[in-house]
């Protein structure tokens, strides 16, 4: 597997990644062994980052194209995350609200839909 998709499904930012990591790819033991015993430097990354866009995203409660409607087109690492997170900014606080405002709405129609489906299972007794 190559060094991008592995850092992808570890869920870390690739160019944060050691050297070797980065330039050998990875068997699917070598990944089984990496997700199941994680040496510290990946231990560390995940826990202080910089985290990958789709990361940084969902500790920020928001989307990843959020992150770009907000100016934030780098990775960031978790104490860049908690100063935004306390400072608020106004796109963040509008961009978690439009989220709220969406997942909402999926799950109305989803209840909806069960609510239909349930009646046409009904009516087709």
């Amino acid at each position: 597997m190559k060094p991008f998709t592995a850092a992808k499904k570890l869920g870390i930012h690739l160019p944060a990644t050691p050297e070797e990591f980065q330039n050998t790819p990875l068997t699917r033991e070598a990944f089984a062994e990496l997700s199941d015993n994680p040496p510290e430097w990946l231990q560390e990354l995940r826990r202080t980052g910089p985290h990958p866009r789709p990361e940084v995203a969902r500790k920020l409660g928001v989307t990843i194209s959020g992150l770009a409607r907000g100016g934030v087109e780098e990775a960031l690492t978790t104490d860049e995350i908690t100063a935004l997170l306390e400072e608020m900014p106004w796109w963040l606080s509008q961009e978690r609200y439009n989220l709220a405002q969406v997942r909402d709405e999926e799950l109305r129609v989803k209840e909806r839909n069960a609510e239909r489906a349930a009646k046409r299972a009904a009516e087709g007794r």
